[in-house]
């Protein structure tokens, strides 16, 4: 049986990016509208190319099973399976289920996962990746993905929408200046896809701002239930995420929050006179003991006064003789643990003060800030709100962390900077 690929016919807009990945690009950005068929173009290009090229492609989403619920038994709109649509059975060898995974009769396979398992995917050697919804998952993913692809000539795609000027926001503004990268951000007057009376009742049931995000690109909304997307946009466009450098007649503090089955994250900061904030680092893994951190703090050659970390870090857990704080002191550092927060919100609102009044490293503190973006509110499902509790995943150890740091300040730990209540109106801006 012959199959022609792409087995749907592309829209004109779809045809620009797949010709661009034809003539070599390596990197995709599709910063397209809602249901503008960003995932379908990428499906089709995957087959295409597992056609061209034997290898291991994977598409990962968020979380697997997003993967599961969106793709693997998903429906398109004229009943067919959207995996059966871009993967006709006459082209496969097997099909996984459990696995979700295709092998080809080429001898290429394809996968669906999630990027919130990264680790566990990494080592399976894949020649192509589709970063699904890239501006809500882990960037980790790409982070330690990219190499191997480097490695193998591949090739990776991040279909998504907006949301805010956070790390989907910063890999689209590096992919428009590289010439071996396809980005594009187009609205739905550019695509033509939706009815102008589909698009007014999708205005009419969600906010103005979640519409632009939606459908028109816009970047200034951010995550729904995102703490501090508002106050990080503002910071991006006051221009106070920059190079920071390092002032040397100030100390640095690093601030932590430990991980036990998780990450352990640590934000360097500078408190400098006049009240500005200079995160000017920042750094997380994943696994290790404390001499691994240890070495990271030496390393990096900073002049600490110092380290701050929150009560669990006076914990002496199973296993360990001394706790993490004794240990750090052990190794010369004077280590102060601060008072058990058993409410997070009054600390969460100080930080968005915080947020206006600090300036970050442009680049040493891309992880940090991708954190701080995607912290958000846990969602109920039944109820279909937000609630006050923050979300624990990939983010919230990073903005665990931040937090550290501007209790010690509020503490007056560092410095004597005591702020008022949240006033948008009257954020006070600091300069450098």
């Amino acid at each position: 049986m012959e199959v022609n690929l792409p087995t749907i016919e592309l829209r004109l807009y779809q045809r620009r990016f797949w010709q661009a990945m034809e003539q070599g690009a390596d990197r995709g950005i599709l910063c397209w509208p809602r249901r503008a068929g960003k995932d379908t173009v990428s499906l089709q290009w995957t087959c295409f190319d597992a056609h061209r090229h034997v290898g291991n492609y994977w598409h990962l989403f968020p979380e697997k099973e997003q993967a599961r619920k969106a793709l693997w038994n998903g429906i398109n709109k004229d009943g067919q399976r959207i995996i059966d649509v871009a993967f006709p059975p006459a082209l496969r060898a097997a099909t996984n289920d459990s696995e979700m995974r295709i092998t080809f009769k080429s001898g290429s396979t394809w996968q669906l996962g999630g990027s919130d398992r990264y680790d566990a995917l990494v080592g399976s050697n894949p020649r192509g990746v589709v970063f699904s919804e890239y501006a809500i998952a882990n960037p980790r993913a790409y982070d330690f993905i990219r190499p191997i692809l480097a490695e193998n000539g591949g090739w990776a795609l991040f279909p998504y929408t907006p949301r805010g000027r956070n790390h989907g926001f910063e890999l689209f503004e590096k992919a428009t200046a590289d010439g071996n990268s396809f980005a594009e951000l187009l609205t739905c007057d550019d695509t033509g896809h939706m009815t102008p009376e589909a698009l007014q009742r999708e205005r009419a049931e969600m906010s103005e701002e979640l519409f632009l995000q939606e459908y028109f690109g816009s970047f200034d909304f951010g995550l729904e239930g995102s703490f501090y997307a508002r106050e990080m946009n503002r910071a991006v466009t006051d221009g106070r995420v920059t190079q920071v450098p390092v002032d040397d007649a100030h100390p640095v503090y690093p601030c932590f929050d430990i991980g036990l089955n998780d990450s352990t994250a640590i934000w360097f900061l500078q408190l400098l006179p006049g009240g500005a904030i200079h995160w000017v680092d920042y750094y997380e893994a994943n696994g290790e003991q404390v001499k691994h951190y240890v070495d990271v703090l030496r390393d990096r050659g900073y002049s600490y006064s110092e380290l701050f970390f929150p009560h669990d870090g006076a914990h002496r857990r199973i296993g360990m003789p001394r706790s993490v704080a004794e240990q750090f002191r052990d190794h010369g550092f004077s280590v102060t643990v601060l008072k058990q927060v058993s409410n997070v919100q009054p600390y969460i609102e100080d930080c968005r003060v915080a947020i206006g009044k600090s300036w970050f490293d442009a680049d040493r503190t891309e992880r940090g800030r991708a954190c701080l973006n995607g912290y958000r509110r846990e969602y109920d499902d039944k109820r279909q709100v937000f609630k006050e509790k923050p979300l624990h995943d990939w983010a919230s150890d990073g903005a665990d962390a931040f937090r550290t740091g501007v209790q010690a300040i509020n503490e007056g730990r560092i410095g004597n900077n005591q702020w008022g209540a949240l006033d948008y109106g009257t954020l006070n801006r600091a300069v450098i």
